[in-house]
């Protein structure tokens, strides 16, 4: 059923004041002084906001029972919901225990009855016993989480994956506790609002099953500026059908507007709001040999891109608007239109989807199943039922959520260990996932692992794969073409630097830095070794000498090698005549939540700082993009891709520099690109003379060390919207004297600024610094001929009464002003500027 924001008549009391937290040893009695505790929120928030605990050095919670109190007040029934509670629960109500949960996963709803003031108690039982008592031989025992026992219980596998995530425990009542009231003439009880579009005409049902109407009650929906009349059923439903002719539909961000348009019903005078609602329709294109993967939206190929969720906060798992909106922001504005959440983190709050519809992200959601060989007794596959049944029920009215899949790893997990193929899948968890799919949303597109589809669950040119091909296993870029990609739900992880930490990069290893670099467990390497075979490949260094001989060096080469890499899949991935159809980062945001130690999987840092693979991924995002691919002996080839709806008239301009700075080729081109449609030329046709752009040849030395593809959509030196940039003889261009200038230009009155940059020779990996001040774009190529602006936008935290504020007078006292330096990874030595205030 449809989640019901509000119902006229209906109170709704959010108990998230006057809690404490007591500690009492497992089964033992509750007394004892308590602490603050916030509620939505968990132990390991409450005691670390006491000093009790740490997320630098997370203790172990689940050896442990925890007591939350809190005192209510009211007369009369009510309703005590409970969104979430991890994971062993019991809630006692004056002493009397009115409702026992052993899964974080389901919501409760219990009538009690007020009578003056009472005692809420929740505790919370060690989870450690209760994983000891259960009895059960798996055919498989992962590597993955520990506990092996974990596979019996509801929970979050986050905290029990050593070298994924720090072992930070989830305990306690992590989303909302209300005390619902219900005072108007009837009771709403529940929603079953289903949307479709037909690619012209939206078209909605609506159920309400109502609880006290009187006689000849009447009702109606209103939506999209439609107004119907809800007929009653005679028992307790309000129904309704309508056709919305010409209706505005939903589109991820990238090839559309998300359009959303609000329900609201009347019974009698009893006002619901139903939220918003988006008119969408899903297939998938199995393609021409029927193992393909590609999504489509309101009939429209769509290639999807973006990363796999992390939790913003593994400490207090927040799950309001003020917690998810920075993040998911901040993939859209890197371009990404699908988020995946998978089976090893936990379900998202409302408040996570309510955001992707608005910012046309589709959501990839798996069960929260992975790795494991899971129980099939009633009891736990009725719990999983219920499970599944609230997660589509609570986000049936969201056009965003796209992809239901039964989890991750289980196939491959099964594989990989050498079992017999009957052993790979579950069939009977399975079948419960896709009944509820079914009857709940069947608009989704059911998927039934990740990955899954192929001969082998992993295999990458069928079905969905998790794709480390380019990265763990070390291939080469060609790779990415060379496996035939579907569709990778998962790829490209590796040990990501931040730009700002502590330590820099250790000439040694040190011990806690290696303790947040990401691995396997049972590897020999981790993702660090990863990230420096391709610095090796990519850049002709030692990494291992380079780390101890020239840090910098080491820091500034390893920061842009993630990014170049990425950047350069994704490319491969979506030009023309591409397999593939899709691919998500792994992870999209580190999972240590302070220190900034390490370099983690994610190209987001846990504070939310961009790393430059963020940067390169913003780049290989665009919705209008530019790409270059070597063919061989076919030369080089462009490729225009264009997601948006419209047609797009340009200018392409292909351009060869010698050292960087003398054009040994120059050609240009109209070009039309097709709405949502992608088109290849190949170089040789935009010049009207032989020209060896790939060196395939190999006719005496080679001429050029640089090819740059631009795309213009007006004046000839104005920026490009969008370009690539190829290199003939490898990304190690000779550190040189660049003619690199910056100056910094104040916009307007305020504290607003842009960096104008321009080169004389052809500038790698261009990035600011500046303590200060954030660029919005960097580790960009820069080409000879073009200026290239930037914005500054003030650090959070650097305000004028701060104590850094200029005074030599150069700038009033405490006005910020920006004052860095710009890098570029061939440049001999940075270039520093400073603005006037």
């Amino acid at each position: 059923m449809a989640r019901i924001r509000s119902v006229m008549g209906q109170r709704r009391t959010l108990l998230d004041r006057g809690w404490t937290l007591t500690v009492p040893a497992p089964g033992g009695p509750e007394g004892g002084e308590g602490i603050p505790a916030p509620v939505p929120g968990t132990a390991a928030q409450a005691l670390q906001a006491a000093g009790l605990w740490s997320a630098e050095d997370p203790a172990p919670l689940h050896d442990r029972d925890f007591v939350y109190r809190t005192r209510l007040s009211g007369f009369g029934p009510y309703v005590l919901r409970f969104h979430g509670l991890a994971t062993i629960a019991e809630v006692r109500l004056d002493g009397e225990r009115i409702l026992t949960s052993d899964s974080m996963y389901l919501a409760h709803e219990v009538p009690v009855t007020l009578n003056g003031e009472a005692e809420l108690s929740i505790r919370f039982h060690a989870l450690h016993p209760v994983l000891a008592a259960k009895k059960g031989r798996a055919r498989w025992r992962p590597k993955l989480a520990e506990p092996a026992g974990l596979r019996f219980v509801r929970t979050t596998l986050l905290g029990h994956m050593p070298g994924w995530c720090p072992p930070i425990h989830a305990v306690g009542p992590f989303r909302p506790v209300e005390l619902v009231e219900d005072t108007g003439p009837c009771r709403v009880l529940a929603a079953d609002l289903r949307s479709g579009y037909d690619g012209r005409d939206g078209h909605l049902s609506l159920r309400l099953t109502v609880e006290g109407a009187a006689p000849g009650t009447t009702g109606s929906v209103e939506v999209a500026g439609h107004t119907v009349p809800l007929a009653f059923d005679g028992v307790d439903g309000f129904t309704a059908d309508l056709t919305l002719p010409g209706v505005e539909p939903w589109w991820p961000h990238t090839h559309g507007e998300p359009v959303l348009h609000g329900v609201a019903a009347r019974i009698g005078s009893v006002e619901v709001d139903l939220g918003r609602i988006g008119f969408r329709s899903l297939a998938v294109d199995r393609g021409a040999d029927g193992t393909g993967f590609a999504l489509l939206v309101n009939g429209e190929r769509v290639f999807c891109r973006g990363g796999c969720w992390v939790p913003v906060d593994l400490v207090g798992l927040s799950s309001d608007r003020a917690a998810y909106e920075p993040e998911l922001r901040r993939l859209r504005e890197a371009g990404a239109n699908m988020v995946r959440v998978g089976g090893t983190m936990l379900y998202e709050g409302d408040a996570f989807f309510e955001l992707c519809d608005e910012l046309g992200l589709l959501v990839w959601q798996d069960a929260m199943f992975a790795n494991f060989d899971y129980p099939t007794d009633a009891a736990f596959l009725d719990s999983v039922r219920a499970e599944v049944a609230q997660l589509l029920d609570r986000t049936q009215a969201s056009p965003s959520l796209a992809v239901l899949c039964g989890g991750s790893e289980m196939e491959q997990q099964a594989a990989m260990l050498g079992l017999p193929r009957a052993s790979w899948v579950q069939p009977a968890l399975s079948a419960v996932i896709a009944e509820e799919t079914a009857a709940r949303r069947p608009d989704l597109i059911q998927v039934p692992n990740s990955p899954s589809g192929g001969p082998l669950p992993f295999i990458a040119n069928a079905g969905v794969t998790h794709y480390y091909g380019v990265g763990a296993y070390m291939k080469p870029l060609e790779d990415a073409r060379r496996a035939g990609v579907r569709f990778a739900s998962e790829c490209l992880a590796f040990a990501n630097l931040p730009v700002d930490d502590p330590l820099g990069v250790p000439a040694l290893h040190h011990p806690r830095w290696k303790q947040r670099v990401p691995r396997d467990p049972g590897a020999s390497w981790d993702f660090e070794d990863v990230r420096e075979h391709y610095l090796e490949t990519l850049y002709a260094v030692d990494p291992r000498r380079l780390r101890y001989e020239d840090p910098d060096r080491y820091r500034r080469l390893s920061r842009a090698v993630t990014g170049e890499v990425m950047q350069a899949v994704f490319d491969e991935w979506r030009r023309a005549g591409s397999s593939c159809a899709g691919g998500l980062v792994w992870q999209w945001r580190d999972p240590w939540t302070s220190g900034g130690w390490g370099a983690g999987w994610g190209v987001v840092a846990a504070d939310g700082t961009p790393k430059p693979a963020w940067y390169a991924l913003r780049r290989a995002f665009r919705p209008l993009r530019v790409i270059l691919t070597d063919e061989g002996v076919n030369g080089l080839a462009v490729h225009l891709v264009n997601d948006t709806a419209s047609p797009v008239e340009a200018l392409l301009r292909l351009t060869a520099w010698r050292d960087g700075s003398v054009p040994v080729l120059k050609a240009e081109r109209p070009v039309t690109i097709p709405p949502r449609g992608a088109v290849a030329l190949a170089a040789a046709e935009l010049s009207d003379r032989f020209f060896d752009t790939t060196y395939a040849y190999r006719f005496g030395p080679i001429s050029h060390d640089v090819v740059t593809a631009q795309l213009l959509l007006a004046e000839r030196d104005a920026e490009p919207i969008d370009e690539s940039h190829y290199f003939p003889k490898g990304r190690s261009l000779p550190r040189a004297d660049l003619g690199l200038t910056a100056v910094v230009e104040r916009q307007g009155s305020g504290d607003e600024w842009v960096l104008r940059l321009a080169t004389g020779r052809f500038a790698c990996s261009v990035h600011v610094e500046d303590e200060r001040f954030q660029a919005d774009d960097g580790w960009f190529h820069l080409p000879p001929g073009v200026e290239r602006l930037v914005r500054l936008r003030q650090r959070t935290g650097s305000q004028g009464g701060s104590g850094v504020g200029v005074t030599d007078g150069t700038a009033s006292a405490g006005r910020m002003v920006p004052d860095g330096e710009v890098h570029a990874l061939n440049a001999l030595a940075p270039v520093r500027y400073r603005g006037n205030a």
